[in-house]
């Protein structure tokens, strides 16, 4: 069921589910990615722990805190800063996580990034919203204001685009060629390789079934989510609508 590659996660688990009983109190992880946030829920119902939930912020954030309470839940300790600067200034995600990360940082304190122009959110755990707030006052070579984002106004984040395929089967080696445009072959090798994920777990075998509902990802090309099955065509193949992440 787990992973080596996940061994100090589950270890982490263990030890918060015994102090969050133990206590009585709430336990708060870091920011988790999509592929920490399923393998700790697999193994939290794998003990039979049930009162948790995961916060990042706003409803559709990627990188989340897990929360384990003992009775009724608590507040996350997650803030959201928000960056003011001139919109002719064309500013990345990139630039915002390395002039955090730039502070001394871990990766895992700091949650999703959301950028429009002139404007940008970072959501970071609670307990160093001081520091960062006292310490950034450039972007790369960009003047910012920080400030606390405003409940409810958030810029819209990572774009999503629809798109209708046809495919032979619901095969994954299927699916990946069509949303990737690459050949089924390659598209194998791509699964082989391990560079596959469905539900944020790696997919080793080409002729697993993807279902509605499934997420897939395929490293170096992007996210997907297989929003339906529109039934077939005339020529008896199936006719599906993913979602691009972009």
């Amino acid at each position: 069921m787990y992973t080596s590659d996940h061994t100090l996660l589950y270890s982490k688990l263990d030890n918060a589910v015994y102090l969050c009983q133990q206590r009585m109190k709430p336990y708060f992880f870091s920011f988790l990615t999509e592929e920490e946030q399923a393998c700790a829920e697999r193994y939290l119902r794998s003990v039979c722990f049930e009162n948790y939930s995961f916060f990042g912020g706003y409803e559709g954030a990627e990188r989340k805190v897990l929360g384990l309470f003992y009775d009724d839940p608590a507040p996350f300790p997650v803030f959201p800063i928000e960056f003011i600067f001139r919109p002719s200034y064309k500013l990345t995600h990139r630039d915002f996580l390395g002039a955090l990360m730039s502070l001394g940082l871990e990766r895992e304190t700091v949650g999703d990034i959301l950028i429009e122009d002139g404007r940008a959110v970072a959501f970071v755990k609670t307990e160093i919203k001081d520091y960062v707030m006292s310490q950034i006052g450039k972007v790369g070579n960009v003047g910012v204001k920080l400030s606390e984002a405003k409940e409810g106004s958030l810029p819209k984040g990572r774009e999503t685009k629809e798109m209708i395929y046809s495919v032979s089967s619901m095969r994954v080696d299927n699916i990946v060629s069509a949303v990737t445009g690459l050949s089924r072959e390659k598209s194998k090798e791509l699964i082989l390789s391990g560079l596959v994920s469905i539900n944020h777990f790696p997919c080793s075998k080409i002729s697993r079934t993807i279902n509605e509902g499934d997420k897939l990802t395929v490293r170096g090309k992007g996210k997907y989510e297989i929003c339906g099955v529109l039934g077939n065509t005339k020529k008896h193949r199936i006719r599906i609508s993913i979602i691009h992440y972009r």
